[in-house]
């Protein structure tokens, strides 16, 4: 009985007294718009690199970019993404980081993080993309061509539709992943949900019970956005009947 009694205590000093849980909300707030942000970021470079990749490489330009994308995705996809999130706040990308998002206070390096995080995701959709783009059937462009339909008109009109909606279930959990891998952008000072435990257990001198509630956060977050996949994949099945 005195082990819930000092759990209530410990969790009613690190989450109620004097309103902290509202630190943990604006961190969760960050946190959330640091995924999404990063999300939509990484959608529209992994679309970009997807069509690069994928299209004839009948001039040279094509084939230099071919050649970048391909670097860029083994980069990326080859370092840690905590390395990446240095190189840009320390190094690339100092001159933003210091802009209040949206004009959010106390959000400093919220933009860096977004691309940061935006960079690594868009690699990640790539192959993604790539792998949709796989599994339509090849007849699909080969039917477009012969309707008198340029090469990227039949992959934007026809080919890519039917990639996004094969490949959406794969992207929502690219998105669950960003997610929790937000959770690094506290180490170069970044204000989120993980990084608000440093600033309750300076006041409350408490360090499992504010790691305990974060847990409990990410781990609500989570499950929520898989029913939210659950539901999702549900319609995509019922439409392919």
């Amino acid at each position: 009985m005195k082990f819930f009694t000092d759990l209530w205590a410990n969790f009613y000093k690190c989450f109620l007294q004097y309103d902290m849980w509202k630190m943990y909300l604006q961190g969760l707030r960050n946190t959330v718009i640091i995924a999404v942000g990063a999300c939509l970021f990484g959608l529209i470079i992994g679309i970009i690199v997807t069509c690069i990749r994928v299209a004839p490489k009948n001039n040279i330009i094509m084939k230099f970019l071919d050649g970048v994308c391909k670097v860029y995705v083994t980069v990326i996809r080859g370092t840690p993404v905590v390395l990446q999130l240095f190189i840009c706040y320390f190094v690339l990308l100092t001159g933003i980081r210091n802009v209040n998002f949206f004009g959010i206070k106390d959000t400093a390096g919220i933009l860096v993080a977004i691309v940061t995080f935006g960079i690594n995701s868009g690699a990640y959709m790539t192959e993604i993309l790539r792998g949709g783009i796989n599994a339509v059937d090849a007849g699909q462009m080969e039917a477009g061509r012969s309707l008198g339909l340029s090469w990227i008109s039949t992959f934007l009109r026809i080919v890519l539709p039917q990639a996004l909606k094969s490949a959406i279930p794969t992207m929502f959990n690219e998105f669950i992943t960003l997610v929790k891998e937000t959770s690094v952008a506290g180490y170069v000072g970044i204000v989120d949900l993980t990084k608000i435990q440093s600033y309750v257990t300076v006041q409350t001198m408490e360090l499992f019970m504010p790691l305990l509630i974060i847990a409990a956060i990410y781990l609500i977050l989570v499950l929520g956005l898989q029913q939210i996949q659950k539901r999702i994949e549900r319609r995509l099945t019922r439409g392919d009947r």
